[in-house]
């Protein structure tokens, strides 16, 4: 028996939603860290202090930042909802075309740069921040693809999310 058969509809609405908090913190906290990283190690220390193992450290770490930022502002919110809201949104976000296709393009970028960063950096950085900051910058290569493709008008199909029965 596993321990999931014992979990109220709350509980497993919660943990989707958390998760895909953690996933969409992931995505946003690695599209931002690589810039905001580059600016303000220009602006303050020079060119002479940049360095690949820096960049690709400071990618995977703003990656796990906002995942922990995004697991913890979803439990939160979670928390002070109630169950036909959270039950609401859980079939709302499992319906988001454009969401899950968001977070494949994602996952596509962070396994191909994840493979192709330490093959092409080997000598230049550590290798775990060349596996996790490689998969970092490409999560959000996988999402600004996902965003181009969006303006280019190859749009997802939008889904009609099924009316839940309120028990009375």
């Amino acid at each position: 028996m596993s321990s999931e058969e014992h979990l109220s509809p709350r509980a497993v609405d919660t943990q989707f939603l958390v998760r895909r908090s953690m996933t969409k913190g992931y995505e946003l906290f690695s599209l931002l860290t690589p810039p905001v990283y580059i600016a303000f190690i220009l602006a303050r220390k020079g060119r002479a202090h940049f360095s690949a193992n820096r960049f690709l450290r400071a990618a995977w770490v703003g990656g796990a930042a906002g995942c922990a930022t995004g697991g913890a502002l979803e439990y939160v919110r979670c928390a002070n909802s109630t169950e036909t809201t959270i039950g609401s949104r859980h079939l709302r976000n499992a319906y988001d075309a454009a969401s899950l296709r968001a977070d494949d393009h994602s996952t596509i970028g962070s396994l191909l740069f994840a493979v192709l960063t330490p093959a092409l950096l080997w000598k230049r950085a550590n290798v775990v921040n060349l596996i996790l900051g490689g998969a970092g910058i490409g999560s959000s290569i996988g999402l600004v693809t996902h965003h181009t493709r969006n303006l280019m008008g190859d749009t997802p199909p939008i889904v009609k999310v099924p009316e839940l029965p309120v028990p009375s």
